[in-house]
């Protein structure tokens, strides 16, 4: 019987830090931060640095 397969996991270049979403979305850091924070926009986190990491398509779709 065959596995059914996961997809895999996004490219790390689908992925923008926190400064580059900020200037994507044309806001600070701390309204990121804040977001996140409260639950508009929540963050993938890297698991070694724990640095908030935000897909491309999640700000393009905040955009809209």
């Amino acid at each position: 019987m065959p596995q059914p397969s996961t997809p895999p996991p996004p490219a790390l270049t689908e992925y923008l830090t926190v400064g580059e979403a900020a200037a994507v979305l044309g806001v600070s850091i701390g309204t990121l931060r804040y977001w996140d924070q409260t639950g508009k926009l929540k963050p993938a986190r890297n698991p070694l640095t724990r640095y908030r990491l935000y897909r491309r398509e999640e700000l393009d779709a905040l955009l809209r």
